[in-house]
C-alpha cells in the first residue's frame, strides 16, 4: 500500500480507502462488512468513509458494529462522516452549529468511536453563516471529538471563504474536500481546485473513481440486475447511464477497456490507477458490494507503474476531456 498526506496535514492515509455509499445496508450487511473492511485493513487501507445520510444512518451502523467486530487498534486506522441531511424536521439539516453538533454525537454513536478523524460538510449551506460552520467545526476539534474537518462537493470559492474565516478569527481551516474524480468528471480537482492545493494546502479524498459503475463495463449491454443503477432509490443513476451523455461515456468505457486487456488489468483497476495517477489526489475511495470486487480494486495499485506518457496519451484521446487538463502525468 502507498501512503500519501492528507493535503499539507500531517496524517498519512492509504492511497485506496474503502466507503460505504449505496452498498452498506442496501448491498452489504454487518457480515460482509466485516469482511471487506478486514481484507482493507490487511490490504494497508487505513482510512473508512461514511456519511450520516448513508442509508438514513444504517450505513454507520453497520461499520459501527463491524469496528467493534473486528477490534482494531483505534490510532491504526480513520473513520469519516459527514454532516448536512440528517432528517426531515429544519433542526435536522444542513450546517447550523446545532445540526453540526448533534450529527457528529450521533455519528459517533452510529459507529462505536470516541472521536472522528475526518469530518466533512457533506454540501455547501447557503442559508448558514460561513462563520457559524467554521466555529462549529472548531469547537468540535478543541473538545477532542474532530481532528480534521473539510468539505465535499463545494466550490473553490467556497472551500476559499471558509479558510479565509478561519484565519481571520483564529479558528481551525478545513483540511480537504472531496469531490467526485474520474476519466469523465475533472474539471474541479485538475482547474478549479488548482490554487488550493498550494495555497491552503488542501486534500483531496475522491468518490466514484468508476463513475458510478460506467468504467467497470458493467452497462455496454443496459443496466444488469442487482447494479447501484438497479436499485431503488438510485433511479438518478439509471437516468444518468441511459442519457445520451451516459451512453457517450459507455462506448468510451469501451474503448478504454482495449486499453486496460493491452496492460494486463481489468478497466476498472485501469480507472482507479489512472486516478491515482494525480498528483492531487490524497486517497481513492472505493467501494464494493462483494469480497471479489473490493480484491480486484486494490490490485490496481500494481497497475500504476505501467501508466506511461504514451498510455496517458491513449486514454485521453479516447476521453477527450475539456478543458485540457494542466496536470504534469510525470510529476
Amino acid at each position: 500500500m502507498e501512503y500519501r498526506y492528507l493535503g499539507k496535514s500531517g496524517l498519512k492515509v492509504s492511497s485506496l480507502s474503502f466507503g460505504s455509499w449505496v452498498t452498506f445496508s442496501n448491498q452489504v450487511q454487518t457480515e460482509s462488512a466485516v469482511e471487506m473492511m478486514a481484507m482493507s485493513y490487511d490490504a494497508g487501507i487505513n482510512f473508512f468513509d461514511n456519511a450520516e445520510v448513508y442509508a438514513d444512518g444504517e450505513s454507520e451502523v453497520i461499520m459501527g458494529d463491524a469496528l467493534q467486530k473486528l477490534g482494531w487498534a483505534r490510532d491504526t486506522y480513520c473513520v469519516s462522516s459527514k454532516v448536512f441531511w440528517g432528517g426531515p424536521k429544519p433542526t435536522q439539516r444542513g450546517l447550523s452549529r446545532k445540526h453540526v453538533k448533534e450529527a457528529c454525537h450521533q455519528a459517533l454513536k452510529r459507529l462505536k468511536v470516541d472521536y472522528l478523524d475526518l469530518y466533512f460538510c457533506h454540501r455547501p449551506d447557503q442559508d448558514t453563516p460561513i462563520e457559524e460552520t467554521v466555529r462549529a467545526m472548531d469547537q468540535l476539534i478543541q473538545e477532542g471529538k474532530v481532528l480534521y474537518w473539510g468539505t465535499s462537493e463545494w466550490s473553490a470559492t467556497e472551500i476559499q471563504k471558509a479558510y479565509g474565516v478561519a484565519r481571520e478569527y483564529n479558528l481551525t481551516p478545513p483540511t480537504m474536500e472531496q469531490p467526485q474524480y474520474n476519466l469523465f468528471h475533472r474539471e474541479k480537482v485538475e482547474k478549479d481546485f488548482l490554487p488550493l492545493y498550494e495555497e491552503v494546502g488542501l486534500g483531496t479524498t475522491i468518490w466514484s473513481p468508476l463513475a458510478s459503475g460506467i468504467l467497470t463495463g458493467k452497462y455496454s449491454n443496459g443496466i444488469p440486475d442487482g447494479s447501484r443503477a438497479s436499485l431503488s432509490g438510485f433511479e438518478w443513476i439509471k437516468d444518468q447511464i441511459l442519457s445520451p451523455k451516459g451512453q457517450d461515456k459507455v462506448k468510451k468505457a469501451k474503448q478504454l477497456e482495449v486499453i486496460a486487456k493491452e496492460l494486463g488489468c481489468s478497466l476498472t483497476q485501469l480507472s482507479v490507477a489512472w486516478c491515482l495517477k494525480s498528483p492531487f489526489v490524497s486517497t481513492v475511495i472505493l467501494g464494493a458490494s462483494k469480497a471479489s470486487q473490493l480484491s480486484e480494486t486494490i490490485e490496481a495499485l500494481e497497475f500504476l507503474p505501467k501508466l506511461t506518457d504514451d498510455i496517458m496519451e491513449k486514454i485521453e484521446g479516447i476521453v477527450e476531456s475539456k478543458p485540457k487538463p494542466v496536470i504534469d502525468w510525470k510529476g
